[in-house]
């Protein structure tokens, strides 16, 4: 089976264009604030990538894709977005070093928000407005905006999907993944509007609003001030990008189907009920923990406790303060959500918490398979039996991304910071979460680590943005033998 290599770079082009042509936004950004050095950063970056992105997506190719191609596109894709991305931060002066540009663009694109940047009151407003765009973009996938474009040039985007979003993926809510595409851009784009006004209601500028508004349902993190949501010193500000972040951590794939059959669909989901119990439940325990550990008063301890766990959860990211000098137990908590992150087919990263419901099933199956080893137990999902091979994959899923977050410790370990802050950077950046505990927790930045595990930390964010194993088979023998 050989790899479809023209498919590739054809597709390649059509991404770069809808790159460049999202450039045209900070640039408008950038005229408007009249910072003509990062606008023609920009403008540089963008007439070239929209020349060769239309160049390479006139190339002729068979327009057949196996998930061998797509698995080649789709990361292909993503690093591509993030070196492309580097050039305006570069160009600009903003972010000179490579490595540093690199991982802020990882972070950007893969949602993660983990940032090099020491000092972001002191960025251009063009850079801050791009580095939530980069969120927003790779939050809806940038490949949902060409999915919905592939038809016109004769691709089904099927294939494609598989290999970015999670299952149960947007194709068994509509017949057409083109058609399911355009539903989510709309969707995507509503909530966005939405968060906008209500933040503006707040008292925040058109400008904070639509930028924390990018950052929210991308579920990435980035914000304009070093003390992130805190700086506004807003309750009602607060609330709303909860609720948000709560609603970007869901099954996109359930609002489409509560259209039809409406709210019901929701609470009759084994992952959005469990989702559910997981933030209910652990946000009352860091609450209640900082309202006895900390002196907080019952209201405060509330809004902060349920903030930074739906924040982490969701892997968001924003802080309304330094969590990492709680109470161990509240610190435990939060690292346990480490591990869990949104649901499937959202904008979240992590391990996904359908996966989390499997596994658990898959353990409770085992106890009482020990108990009554005659007992035959079926693992159902909403009421469906769920095949073997299913089950294993989760198991794999699970098994090799703690593998891989354990390999990134090691490597950024010789760094010399502590084990925590490592264990929780590799893990924060592999779950796409953006903060971490210790020197690299709120409040910290990611600045003092070398090139070295920067780069190493940018490999993990798409990684994990990926699922894992989508980059993975790239690094295998198989993968690059036609014959196998």
């Amino acid at each position: 089976m050989d790899i479809n290599y023209r498919a590739t770079i054809k597709i390649s082009g059509l991404i770069l264009c809808v790159l460049s042509i999202s450039m045209t936004l900070p640039i408008i950004v950038g005229i408007y604030y009249s910072e003509t050095t990062a606008t023609m950063a920009f403008i540089i970056t963008m007439i070239p990538t929209l020349i060769i992105g239309v160049f390479l997506a006139g190339i002729k190719s068979v327009n057949r894709l196996k998930m061998r191609d797509s698995a080649l596109i789709v990361s292909v894709a993503w690093f591509l977005c993030a070196i492309i991305g580097t050039f305006p931060l570069m160009i600009s002066g903003s972010v000179p070093n490579f490595f540093d540009s690199f991982f802020e663009m990882c972070s950007g694109f893969s949602t993660t928000g983990s940032t090099i940047i020491t000092d972001v009151e002191a960025m251009p407003k063009v850079i801050l407005f791009w580095r939530t765009l980069t969120h927003w973009l790779g939050g809806i996938g940038i490949l949902i905006f060409t999915i919905a474009l592939l038809p016109a040039i004769g691709f089904e985007g099927q294939q494609i999907a598989a290999a970015e979003v999670a299952a149960p993926t947007l194709s068994k809510v509509v017949p057409k993944l083109s058609q399911a595409s355009r539903y989510l851009c709309f969707l995507y784009l509503g909530l966005t509007a939405l968060q906008t006004v209500l933040l503006m209601f707040g008292g925040m500028s058109l400008f904070d609003a639509v930028t924390h508004s990018f950052s929210t349902l991308g579920t990435g993190g980035f914000g304009n001030y070093n003390d992130s949501i805190a700086h506004f010193n807003s309750s009602y500000i607060d609330v709303v990008i909860m609720i948000f972040m709560f609603i970007a951590g869901m099954n996109f794939g359930l609002f489409f189907i509560s259209f039809k059959h409406g709210l019901k669909v929701f609470y009759q989901d084994d992952e959005w009920k469990t989702y559910f119990k997981i933030v209910l439940i652990s946000g009352l325990i860091v609450s209640g923990t900082i309202m006895l550990s900390e002196g907080y008063t019952p209201g405060e301890a509330l809004k902060l406790g349920f903030f930074h766990d739906i924040s982490i959860i969701t892997t968001t990211g924003f802080t309304l303060t330094n969590y990492s000098v709680w109470h161990t137990l509240s610190q435990f908590m939060l690292l346990t959500l480490f591990f869990i992150g949104g649901c499937s087919s959202s904008t979240g990263g992590g391990i996904k918490v359908i996966r989390i419901f499997v596994f658990l099933k898959i353990i409770k199956r085992a106890i009482s398979t020990r108990l009554h080893q005659n007992n035959i137990i079926q693992l159902k999902v909403n009421n469906h039996k769920l095949h073997s091979t299913t089950a294993t994959n989760i198991v794999s899923f699970i098994l090799t991304y703690i593998s891989l977050g354990l390999l990134g410790t090691l490597l950024i370990s010789v760094d010399g910071k502590s084990i925590i802050s490592c264990l929780s950077a590799t893990f924060c950046c592999l779950g796409n979460i953006g903060i971490a505990f210790e020197e690299l927790g709120p409040g910290f930045s990611f600045a003092a680590l070398s090139s070295f595990s920067k780069f190493v930390l940018s490999i993990l964010m798409i990684a994990g943005r990926l699922e894992v194993f989508t980059v993975l088979v790239l690094l295998s023998k198989r993968f690059w033998n036609p014959f196998r």
